[in-house]
């Protein structure tokens, strides 16, 4: 009995050593981060308050930082990142602007001012380089979206006439992780799926064709001011991942994060929930549960099982993490407030496959 027991205590020590660690980088800029971008191991963007961008390519032992001409002002959410030259930005708010470099942030084109004062853009995602989405608070009882075919030369608003009518207070959280995309490809077709999520009304949006028609379903969220959903992270046409829960009651346990397995038409509350209000989800590429990573003012969560269940992580506690993504299983990066940036560096925890729907 004493081998064995020892045999378990040794392995789960090998295991715990296994798992990586997070170390801080110097981000060369005190602006709080929120926006982050991967394009692989060694290409990040991050984006954040003051008009702040940061690029690395080496994975991260260097960061450029500077600010877009113009925009000091603005507080760039979210950021979108096609390689090591080009990236998007989107400022959120009634002052909301798309801006796009092609030369690594050297020079800046603006390629979008929103006009109406009433409006507030929240969050965008692409399909690919040249194919976008981006989500706002409702207008005149609708979510506001804009979609772009041509690397963002031009912004479309979409037909309101296809998407669902807004509840009471309803609209999509600021959050740079609200709306996410997929692009299922079946022989030569390709079907472009988004998701958007919103707070005060715990709701998730999905069209199947790229934005021409939308349908909502309802998540087992906690629904309230400042309640609701607050981030979306996909892993393929079926299954998904959110989280959100009490903002203004961060410590909150309950209903705070589910799951999909049938492209968002119906939710399933996690079993074991994150240890609190979560404002960002992500999923670690090619991972087999997949492994997924959550972080909100209480700290960092993960799940082995694409957001079924969860386990809370302790070694970011000292830091107060916005936006955290992976470009695998063993390089990934979490940015917050004064300029935080860490990588994360070793072997995510991993879990047992999830069988493919046919």
């Amino acid at each position: 009995m004493k081998r064995i027991v020892i045999g378990f205590l040794l392995s789960l020590a090998i295991s715990f050593v296994a798992f990586g660690q997070w170390n801080p980088q110097k981000s060369n800029t005190t602006s709080s981060l929120g926006g982050l971008s991967i394009v692989n191991a060694n290409v990040v963007w991050v984006s954040g308050t003051g008009g702040t961008f940061v690029r690395t390519t080496d994975g991260g032992e260097t960061w450029q930082a500077g600010a877009v001409p113009g925009g000091e002002k603005l507080d760039f959410r979210d950021v979108y990142a096609v390689d090591a030259k080009t990236a998007y930005l989107l400022s959120f708010g009634n002052q909301a602007r798309i801006y796009k470099t092609t030369d690594g942030g050297r020079n800046w084109l603006l390629e979008y001012t929103e006009q109406n004062p009433k409006a507030d853009l929240d969050c965008m995602a692409f399909w690919n380089a040249t194919r976008g989405i981006v989500v706002g608070d409702p207008l005149d009882g609708k979510s506001e979206l804009l979609t772009t075919s041509d690397g963002g030369a031009h912004w479309t608003p979409l037909q309101s006439n296809t998407i669902p009518v807004a509840k009471n207070g309803e609209g999509s959280p600021a959050s740079g992780t609200c709306i996410a995309t997929y692009t299922e490809k079946k022989g030569k077709k390709e079907t472009r799926h988004a998701w958007f999520v919103t707070e005060n009304a715990s709701r998730v949006f999905h069209t199947a064709d790229a934005g021409k028609t939308w349908t909502v379903s309802e998540a087992p969220l906690v629904t309230g001011l400042n309640q609701g959903v607050f981030s979306i992270a996909v892993v393929d046409a079926d299954r998904l991942a959110i989280v959100g829960g009490d903002y203004d009651h961060p410590q909150m346990v309950k209903s705070n994060s589910a799951y999909s397995d049938d492209g968002g038409r119906t939710w399933i509350e996690s079993g074991h929930r994150p240890a609190g209000y979560r404002w960002c989800v992500a999923i670690v590429p090619d991972t087999p549960g997949p492994t997924a990573f959550a972080v909100g003012p209480t700290g960092m969560d993960y799940s082995i099982d694409g957001g079924k269940n969860w386990d809370q992580m302790n070694e970011v506690s000292d830091y107060r993490i916005y936006t955290i993504a992976f470009a695998d299983a063993h390089h990934g990066w979490a940015v917050g407030r004064k300029g935080v940036i860490l990588k994360f560096e070793g072997a995510v925890p991993a879990g047992t496959a999830t069988p493919m729907k046919k």
